[in-house]
């Protein structure tokens, strides 16, 4: 079953633009609780794959190895505003592991955050890679590199061992064999992924009700499900939808 009309807009009486779409809601069992259109597109995770990003790293004990916050651990599942709590926190995280900026190879762009936007343009100043709204996901692969005494300049690279247990562990949670998974770039050069969306479903559902896997990958799932909820002002920005409707959830 194709894509489907999922949302119109309209302008007076006339349909302007219509948007199709699938939807899947899948239980950490894989029972399909609902769904709309395809449940088979596949499509790429982008941003949303960063709590998959991140899990490898924080089932092989990283959270603790650098003693990061749960403040922090929440950040590296972040596409976050680059406001200056943003910044601060991703430069302590880079401060405990041993790294700088420069290291981190998302590039960068002008930041989400009013306040922080204002200030670069009244300065002259040019954007910096931490003021990228991935930079905790990039440190936090850094930091999983550097635990385990592998190099730093290729943490990118789909070969590099960091992105081959990203990979892997990312399959195990979507029960999908890691060659049907479609390889491709995000835009802020890392490694991404897509799935069909009912795998992608069973993905999200497993990583917050973990009851079926094993006990080091269910710890590490709540540990990164609890950051998220706790602090998701860290997650994006405070007014964003996603961080408010943590808030309300």
């Amino acid at each position: 079953m194709p894509a489907r009309p999922i949302f119109e807009v309209t302008r007076g009486d006339i349909v302007e633009s219509l948007h199709h779409g699938s939807i899947a809601v899948v239980d950490a069992l894989g029972k399909l609780i609902s769904s709309y259109g395809d449940l088979q597109e596949v499509a790429f995770l982008r941003s949303s794959a960063k709590p998959f990003q991140v899990l490898p790293f924080v089932e092989g004990g990283g959270v603790e190895h650098f003693g990061f916050t749960t403040r922090e651990l929440a950040l590296a599942c972040a596409s976050h505003e680059g406001s200056d709590l943003h910044v601060k926190t991703v430069e302590g995280m880079q401060k405990k592991i041993g790294i700088g900026e420069s290291d981190l190879q998302c590039g960068s762009h002008m930041p989400g955050d009013v306040e922080a936007f204002k200030r670069l343009i009244l300065n002259n100043e040019l954007p910096t890679p931490n003021l990228n709204n991935c930079s905790g996901k990039h440190t936090a692969m850094l930091a999983h590199a550097k635990m385990r005494g592998l190099p730093l300049e290729n943490y990118l690279e789909l070969d590099h061992p960091i992105q081959k247990d990203i990979l892997a562990s990312f399959a195990d949670m979507c029960l999908i064999p890691v060659e049907e998974i479609k390889p491709g770039i995000d835009g802020c050069s890392a490694p991404n992924f897509a799935v069909p969306l009912y795998n992608a479903a069973l993905g999200f559902a497993r990583l917050c009700d973990p009851r079926e896997l094993t006990d080091a990958r269910a710890t590490a799932c709540r540990k990164i499900t609890s950051a998220m909820t706790t602090h998701p002002e860290m997650v994006s920005g405070v007014g964003e939808f996603d961080c408010e409707l943590m808030k309300v959830g």
